[in-house]
């Protein structure tokens, strides 16, 4: 649990300095249409896997549905607006 925890921080605070400044590693801005899209999909993931950690370790019934639900929310928005696309190729440096 402890190490899914700490997955869903690494991979939010991630989005959080992506989207802090400006910039993306080479494999992660390929893959994405701009910086923005990579930052907030690196985000919205990681706190929805630390939300399902922390509801899945509270063991609480309704707790951990009030919990997980808003988790499956942020994990559906990062699917629909913020996956991966790659860019076109006119983005590309050197592109046409």
């Amino acid at each position: 649990m402890s190490v899914g925890a700490v997955a869903g921080l690494i991979l939010a605070g991630y989005g959080v300095w992506m989207l802090a400044t400006g910039r993306a590693p080479g494999p992660t801005a390929r893959a994405f249409r701009c910086v923005r899209d990579a930052g907030y999909y690196h985000l919205l993931f990681g706190v929805a896997l630390a939300l399902v950690v922390i509801g899945t370790g509270l063991d609480r019934g309704m707790v951990t549905v009030f919990i997980t639900v808003p988790a499956i929310v942020l994990a559906g928005v990062a699917v629909v607006r913020f996956r991966p696309r790659g860019r076109r190729p006119h983005e590309h440096p050197g592109g046409t």
